[in-house]
């Protein structure tokens, strides 16, 4: 199963307490950080929730 490289690249900034959670909890800080995850559906769903956020590429 294939990886994910997750890049925050918009402020989470005035945005709503929980994507603030959620995108904390994908171990993301700054804007133009990234971190690999695993490709699951836990991740998938938290991806989902703050899609506007980030950027989302497939690592093989």
């Amino acid at each position: 199963m294939a990886d994910l490289k997750v890049t925050l690249t918009r402020s989470v900034a005035h945005r709503l307490p929980k994507q603030r959670k959620i995108v904390q909890a994908l171990g993301l800080r700054k804007i133009s950080s990234s971190v690999v995850l695993p490709d699951n559906d836990a991740t998938r769903g938290a991806l989902f929730q703050v899609a506007h956020l980030i950027k989302v590429e497939e690592v093989k």
